[in-house]
């Protein structure tokens, strides 16, 4: 079948069933159908009702829910095939709007994929965003939201960074500006100062600004360390180069590097963040302060979102805007944790997470949006003993959808297990582990050395009796608490997906595939000493599909 001739044939169908019509196709252009739609809403939630492409993704939405049972109820996935790094997430006309790198089955090259959420857990899926042409693919970006329309810089690859901008009630409409590339690739021979790669934008008096991800060969022995080469434009279409941005970093991994930036305020004291994303460890931040003079991020502070190697059922890249109030919202793709077949997502989004600033800067994250809503029947126990190096079963709590709200009274133990997806016989189970004072020291100032850090950690080695599941190493990150305070856990558990908050202070998640039905139980362990279950609450958790579409 010759799919070009059959792409504009029914590129020519779509022109005629719809007022805003379809593209035709060019030799670069996606083989996806493409539309243009009305200016008011109203109208376009009509255009939307009848779009061909929203049907076939509802149609693959059940095949895919039904084939695969580890394909998660309430985190984000794409609606056919896979996705990779959320994008240029944003807020307009009262909605939040996440676009992501999808791979179209007919033409799986990089397109921007996009949702609309009311509270940021309901996702309603809307057609592809940004299309490949000129450009071979359409890699990562940034938005900035303006009084009348959203800007959009990506990379596009082979040809440069670029900008787009929307203007429509639900950012349907995307056009790319002439004067693209906002800049260009290197050309053969020709040497820059500065790396073409994934873009952020941001305004500051009468200049725009954007970073350019990429490394620069500043480590020990000239190895490669994150860097971000600013650019700043009066108008969008004339930028200039300025110089590296990062200053004084000493929060990164030699071979990481600083593609998906994100920068932005955060708190009230003058701080910003910089949210990217390693090829070597995963998504990360760092804190510091905004010199506007200058235009240098010096940094002050940094820290992982994801705890280990890229990759392996890890946290990967993010996309990031600011919630209004000082905090920043973030959401994260997570990577696969098995060899993958045909026909197979291999990647989800994160929960929504809200990012503040503690009165000594360090991040605080908890989840955001109206996760609350998907709550079903309840579970609950107070007032619990729970005898030490023994494990207890809570015989009533089970499911592979949960949401588990937990207060755990230490005492004097200095750790406790709390299994989740656990068969009877324990062949499967996901362990997360608490450690008192188990982290590192905090050495960074005078007179701080004696605050030590808590740990937490999950640990997915026998979460699977699968031969292509890849266990991850074990994901273990820092929690600062007080000598006298309570451990809350909030566990968020989605068929393969365990994501654990502390504390609303730290936030770690893996990907975990458990192959037998029974694997739903859960079960604590304290270490050392007995503990108390001060309280806990377990609910069962509906689906993010079932009433997007009434949204």
């Amino acid at each position: 079948m010759n799919l070009k001739k059959t792409s504009i044939a029914l590129a020519v169908s779509l022109f005629s069933a719809f007022g805003s019509g379809a593209y035709a196709q060019t030799d670069i252009a996606s083989k996806v159908p493409s539309y243009r739609f009305s200016a008011k809403e109203k109208q376009q939630k009509k255009e939307l009702a009848d779009n061909p492409l929203l049907k076939r993704y509802a149609e693959s939405r059940k095949r895919l829910d039904a084939a695969d049972r580890h394909r998660p109820a309430y985190h984000f996935i794409s609606p056919e095939g896979r996705l990779n790094d959320p994008n240029g997430l944003c807020y307009w006309n009262g909605r939040w709007h996440l676009f992501y790198q999808a791979y179209p089955p007919e033409d799986p090259r990089q397109h921007w994929g996009h949702a609309v959420s009311d509270d940021m857990i309901h996702w309603q899926d809307l057609p592809l965003a940004i299309y490949p042409d000129p450009e071979t693919k359409v890699y990562s970006g940034a938005t900035l939201v303006e009084k009348d329309r959203v800007i959009a810089a990506y990379h596009g690859v082979g040809y440069g960074n670029m900008i787009a901008v929307s203007s429509d009630p639900l950012l349907l409409n995307w056009d790319k500006l002439p004067e693209n590339p906002m800049v260009a690739i290197r050309k053969k021979g020709e040497k820059l100062p500065y790396n073409v790669f994934d873009p952020c934008i941001w305004h500051k008096g009468e200049y725009y600004y954007a970073l350019s991800a990429g490394t620069q060969p500043t480590g020990p022995g000239g190895q490669n360390m994150p860097a971000e080469f600013l650019f700043r434009s009066k108008d969008l279409k004339k930028w200039e180069y300025m110089h590296q941005f990062l200053e004084d970093n000493s929060y990164s991994l030699v071979g990481d590097d600083g593609a998906c930036p994100y920068f932005w305020p955060i708190g009230d004291r003058g701080k910003h963040i910089l949210l990217h994303f390693s090829h070597k460890s995963g998504g990360k931040y760092l804190i510091g302060d905004y010199d506007t003079d200058r235009d240098k991020f010096k940094i002050t502070g940094g820290g992982n979102f994801n705890h280990g190697p890229v990759g392996n059922g890890g946290v990967h890249a993010p996309s990031a805007c600011p919630d209004g109030k000082g905090g920043i919202v973030a959401i994260f793709n997570m990577t696969s944790g098995k060899r993958l077949g045909k026909d197979c997502y291999s990647e989800l989004m994160t929960l929504p997470r809200l990012l503040t600033l503690d009165t000594l800067d360090r991040l605080c994250i908890r989840p955001f949006g109206d996760i609350e809503s998907l709550r079903g029947e309840c579970v609950s126990i107070e007032g619990m003993r729970l005898p030490a190096n023994t494990e207890t079963v809570l015989d009533k709590v089970e499911g592979e959808t949960l949401e588990i709200e937990a207060e755990i009274d230490l005492g004097g133990a200095p750790a406790f297990e709390f299994d989740v997806l656990r068969s009877p016989d324990k062949r499967e189970y996901t362990r997360i582990i608490f450690y008192r004072n188990g982290g590192y020291p905090d050495r960074t100032a005078p007179g701080r050395h004696k605050v030590r850090a808590s740990a937490i950690a999950i640990d997915n080695s026998h979460g699977s009796l699968s031969d292509i599941v890849r266990p991850r190493v074990t994901e273990t990150a820092d929690v600062y608490l007080g000598n006298k305070e309570t451990v809350k856990l909030r566990i968020f558990i989605d068929r393969s997906v365990v994501e654990v908050f502390v504390n609303d202070r730290q936030c770690i998640a893996v990907r975990t595939y458990p192959t037998l039905e029974e694997s739903r139980g859960v079960a604590i362990r304290p270490v050392g000493k007995d503990v108390r279950l001060v309280k806990l609450n377990a609910w069962q958790m509906g689906s993010i599909y079932d009433t997007a579409a009434e949204k």
